[in-house]
């Protein structure tokens, strides 16, 4: 566990929020006492995070449920003996009921769309009521939505896709996620789809690891034969990793909010070094 060992200790609750409450939400938990961030715990769902599921290792059969902001925020705290900053949260967010695209969404997918990251579309049914209620929860919490400016307690909008895109550096979308492999690569066999998949998880935990001391041990990957719902739990933990880290860049001032008065989604603003 880590404990305030300097004044101003910082952390992040970063989560991979499923837009429905039959998919598993990844969660992740960092945390900086004055040597650098570092992983407290990367969990492929609610449940698992709070300690409640049974057999909740890295690449179990996790179930959906209904986000509960408080003991979420509770549980964070005491894993590290101290408050939670922010949390970053993969979700369409808005102050004012979501019916259609965003300002936020039309600026991510201006400044990302020619390097194949633009936003999904939301709309008042998904994810709808689970998107208001998990920003009004949260406020009650004492986790405001931030969309300009980021006060001692906020909740931020994050989305990996272009985050990773500034974390590798690179020219377009990384292609990371499992159920989009035939897509990927149309031309290779399933096993060396599985083996392209797996070669970029790599990528991406190295890089995460570089910033975030714990990554990689806390995020063995799969093996070649792995099911199909223990890839899915990988990806849950990993996405919620790299919205933590994004989290910790808005913390320290290397991330841009792009939007308006009602939503905004924080990206890194640059490669880091």
């Amino acid at each position: 566990m880590l404990r305030k060992t300097v004044a101003g200790l910082k952390a992040v609750l970063g989560i991979d929020a499923a837009w429905t409450e039959r998919e598993p939400s990844g969660v992740a938990l960092i945390a900086d006492n004055g040597s650098g961030w570092a992983l407290v715990e990367a969990a492929a769902s609610y449940t698992a995070f709070l300690g409640v599921e049974k057999d909740a290792g890295p690449i179990a059969r996790h179930r959906g449920s209904v986000p509960d902001p408080r003991s979420l925020i509770a549980a964070a705290n005491g894993k590290i003996g101290a408050t939670v900053d922010l949390v970053a949260v993969d979700m369409p967010l808005s102050l004012t009921p979501i019916v259609s695209r965003r300002v936020s969404d039309n600026m991510i997918s201006s400044m990302y769309g020619a390097r194949h990251a633009s936003t999904h579309t939301p709309s008042a049914t998904r994810p709808g009521k689970l998107s208001d209620e998990l920003r009004v929860r949260f406020e009650d919490a004492g986790y405001p939505l931030a969309v300009s400016e980021l006060h001692s307690r906020a909740l931020l909008e994050v989305y990996p896709h272009p985050a990773l895109i500034e974390l590798a550096a690179a020219d377009r979308r990384l292609p990371y996620k499992q159920s989009k492999i035939r897509k990927y690569w149309p031309d290779n066999d399933p096993a060396a789809r599985r083996a392209k998949l797996l070669q970029t998880w790599s990528q991406i935990v190295e890089l995460l690891d570089v910033q975030i001391r714990g990554v990689k041990d806390a995020l063995p990957l799969p093996s070649m034969g792995a099911r199909g719902y223990e890839l899915k739990a990988f990806e849950d933990a990993l996405d919620a990793v790299v919205c933590a880290w994004v989290g910790a860049c808005a913390l320290t001032g290397r991330a841009r909010a792009y939007g308006d008065w009602q939503s905004a989604i924080w990206v890194p603003v640059s490669p880091p070094s």
